[in-house]
């Protein structure tokens, strides 16, 4: 168990990070996210707020529609990446990260001055399982109210699990097909027994912070405080495809139509190692000799048995995949080569 976020987490359960990979990439694992934030937003001046302090078009969003997004400042770089769903015309629901809920909540009060929606910070008011894996849809079949196949990516529904009413989408942060589901805490442990006896005869296993993180990285989601953070901008960081410069004015807009033309200081790749070291965050980033940047995130990936990372690196030495670089590790440099991301995709039937 670790500090996270405020919150006391399993890195892993008694199967090990390994085990817990793997059987989300051919199975299915269990996640207790309710460490995540949740916000509100409600009122005739919801959708305004919304658009104006996030980086993704939100008026595109039908009711029970999700879609990922950036919180902004005004220089392009992220607050905070989070989840939108809307609710309702007027109703906006945001899945924030755990440690930066408060500084989220407070930033969007803040700017809320000029619009006058309501804005809760609801945190308490839920827990949040997630189920991932491809047999994930079967299992929770067998404990949902409704038939939820029809359900489509991104998409979520208001239904009961194990008894439980709640919000059931169908996102995660894993690179599988899955769900999250968003529920009052008087009902976290019959929900999680009761998702763990449902998943038994399909592999289900519980699964901590240490196969979330290798399992995100496999498939290049960033992480906050790793690929995102306020000196990084969503063009940097990947990310200029949840910019829609095109809805109106928002937080940022101008550094990010300015990036989008021209560039940023900076790119984020993703690197394979060639020998048997593993590249760590923080560690020294070379090109041609030269100190070019640094790793925001590395380990062994489990599934793809490679040894993976995600760097930035100066822009004016980045070029194409199969790019040569090196990773010093402890004091020694070791020979990589930039890939193409994501490193893992799973294929969609």
């Amino acid at each position: 168990m670790v500090e996270f976020g405020g919150w006391e987490m399993p890195v892993e359960y008694p199967t090990g990070i390994i085990a817990e990979h793997l059987a989300v990439r051919s199975r299915a694992g269990l996640f207790d996210v309710s460490h995540m934030g949740e916000i509100e937003i409600r009122g005739d001046a919801a959708l305004a707020l919304v658009q104006f302090v996030t980086s993704n078009d939100a008026s595109r969003l039908k009711i029970n529609q999700a879609q990922y997004s950036a919180l902004m400042y005004p220089q392009g770089t992220p607050v905070d990446d989070l989840l939108v769903h809307r609710l309702a015309e007027d109703h906006f629901f945001l899945c924030v990260n755990a440690a930066n809920t408060d500084k989220d909540f407070e930033w969007i009060s803040r700017q809320n001055h000029e619009f006058g929606a309501e804005v809760r910070n609801v945190s308490g008011d839920y827990s949040q399982l997630a189920v991932q894996g491809p047999r994930a849809a079967k299992i929770l079949a067998r404990v949902t109210d409704e038939d939820i196949s029809g359900i489509r990516y991104y998409w979520f529904t208001r239904t009961a699990c194990a008894g439980a009413p709640g919000i059931l989408a169908r996102t995660g942060y894993t690179g599988e097909d899955g769900f999250e589901f968003y529920f009052a805490p008087e009902y976290s442990e019959r929900v999680w027994n009761t998702l763990l006896e449902s998943g038994r005869p399909e592999g289900l296993i519980p699964v901590g912070l240490g196969a979330r993180n290798t399992l995100r990285l496999e498939a290049a989601y960033p992480l906050y405080g790793h690929e995102l953070d306020e000196s990084t901008t969503l063009v940097e960081a990947g990310l200029g495809w949840i910019a829609k410069l095109d809805k109106g004015e928002f937080l940022g807009r101008s550094v990010l139509d300015e990036q989008k033309r021209h560039g940023g200081r900076k790119k984020l790749i993703g690197f394979e190692m060639e020998d048997r070291a593993i590249a760590r965050d923080g560690y020294p980033a070379w090109v041609a000799s030269e100190r070019a940047g640094q790793v925001t995130s590395g380990s062994y990936a489990p599934f793809l048995k490679k040894n993976i990372g995600l760097a930035y690196i100066a822009a004016r030495q980045v070029s194409e995949p199969g790019q040569a670089l090196e990773i010093e590790i402890r004091g020694r440099r070791a020979t990589a080569r930039a890939v193409t991301l994501p490193f893992y995709k799973r294929s969609v039937k």
